[in-house]
């Protein structure tokens, strides 16, 4: 294979590197984060504040079945990366093929599923009272565009893989985009209401989709797959699952979180505690896609490098992918403090919201300023391939540590116990990932070590 611009991963300044990568991701990020955020907002002043609440219910179980998409593309990606380091483009290939078919296999199973037990899930999730109609047509439609969203985000990841982040940047450029302009022509000018926001949406998946199949198809892309790498390869595919099943695993866990929240919510303070959550849980997705940037452009790297046995480089993005996302979680945490009353009254101007959500979004982003250990640890482990170390840092924070606090600290506090358990979980899930980090680089990444023992 000649030079490509995947071998820029192994050969520029890792700073430089860093922002090549992680200013598109961000970018990326931002728009995705900002359609998100902007939807909420026209949902709720286009059609109400019940609404929110509604998408809210929808969001775990649409973002489960796409997040299988996402799984297999990071769990390929960093296969991918590791391959294209090491000069196996042949793997790299099979990988790929084995990518799109397990995505659209399973994707539309579990959608086959969602469809068939509607009535069983939305209410589960919190789909409740006067949210539940609102909720059933969102899900209904959502979930017909669910598949190209997964395949879109799978997509997106291999793009990355390949070394081409602004592409990777266009693709989720598109959906935000073309969500906001539907958004206004279904539900402002054709009056569709929840219907309308819910086709918006899945059309958008669908432009999403036919943009990353140009680009694979298009001489941008080094992965020119035949036929027979759509065949499964069993050590491939098993690779793909281990290391996939981490970000699965978290997406499982956030959904998991999703249903037990809005339903404690729901008990202690009603319709409005969920809408609040709504609100904050936007923020969560918008705040930090710097931060989130940075850990995408980070994968690439860490992965491309460890494949190419240039270990100092990769403890170099680590500490240089560290203190870029914790000068940037830093920023948006003093955001958050001053201005949480004019961040939600963008979204509604309902009196018992806007009382509720300013207190819980300071509670929820305490700890944004150390969340940048606990975010590129858990990534390090899982573009390097070691997989079970990445999987037990994903989880430690929402399964380990969140999940027990929301059902423990209400008893003593309230509805306040829910917000406070955010910050404490931050704490102790970076206290944990800092400790097998430093570990790891002094065990495992040391320059001079034998190529064989890091392999390993």
């Amino acid at each position: 294979m000649s030079k490509t611009a995947s071998q820029d991963l192994g050969t520029l300044p890792i700073s430089k590197l860093l922002v090549k990568q992680a200013i598109p991701a961000s970018i990326g990020i931002l728009v995705m984060s900002l359609n998100i955020l902007v939807d909420t907002i026209f949902v709720g002043q286009w059609i109400g504040s019940t609404a929110i609440a509604a998408i809210n219910v929808v969001l775990p179980v649409s973002f489960f079945i796409a997040a299988l998409g996402m799984s297999i593309g990071v769990g390929g990606s960093s296969i991918i990366s590791r391959a294209l380091g090491a000069n196996n483009p042949d793997k790299a290939l099979k990988t790929f093929g084995n990518q799109i078919t397990l995505t659209l296999v399973l994707t539309i199973s579990m959608v086959i599923v969602g469809l068939w037990f509607i009535d069983g899930i939305v209410p589960a999730f919190g789909g409740k009272g006067n949210i539940l109609e609102p909720a059933k047509i969102y899900y209904t439609i959502v979930l017909y565009g669910v598949p190209f969203l997964a395949l879109s985000m799978m997509g997106n990841t291999v793009i990355r893989a390949e070394g081409k982040p602004k592409f990777a940047m266009y693709a989720m450029m598109i959906p935000s985009v073309g969500n906001l302009i539907l958004d206004y022509i279904f539900i402002n000018l054709l009056d569709l209401g929840m219907a309308g926001a819910a086709w918006a949406t899945t059309l958008a998946y669908v432009f999403c989709f036919a943009f990353i199949f140009w680009f694979f198809l298009s001489k941008n892309s080094e992965l020119k797959i035949k036929k027979y790498h759509f065949g499964l390869h069993k050590p491939i595919v098993l690779e793909i699952a281990s290391l996939g099943f981490v970000t699965l695993a978290r997406q499982a866990v956030v959904s998991i979180t999703y249903l037990f929240m809005n339903n404690i919510l729901f008990n202690l303070g009603g319709e409005t505690s969920v809408t609040a959550y709504a609100i904050v849980g936007r923020m969560l997705m918008f705040a930090l896609f710097p931060v989130y940037g940075i850990t995408q452009g980070f994968l690439p790297i860490a992965g491309f490098n460890y494949g190419a046995f240039k270990y100092a480089r990769v403890k170099e993005s680590i500490y240089t992918a560290i203190k870029y996302a914790a000068g940037l979680a830093t920023l948006v945490f003093i955001l958050l403090m001053v201005f949480p009353e004019a961040i939600t009254r963008l979204f509604t101007d309902n009196a018992e919201v806007m009382l509720q959500t300013p207190p819980a979004m300071r509670w929820v982003f305490a700890a944004t300023p150390i969340i940048a250990l606990q975010l590129i640890g858990a990534a390090y482990f899982q573009a390097i391939g070691k997989a079970r170390q990445a999987l037990l840092l994903t989880l430690l924070r929402q399964g380990f540590f969140f999940i027990p606090l929301i059902f423990i600290l209400p008893i003593f506090y309230g509805e306040l116990g829910v917000w406070i358990a955010f910050p404490i979980s931050d704490v102790l899930a970076t206290i944990v990932t800092a400790y097998f980090l430093n570990r790891e680089i002094i065990k495992n990444l040391n320059p001079e070590s034998e190529p064989i023992s890091q392999a390993t």
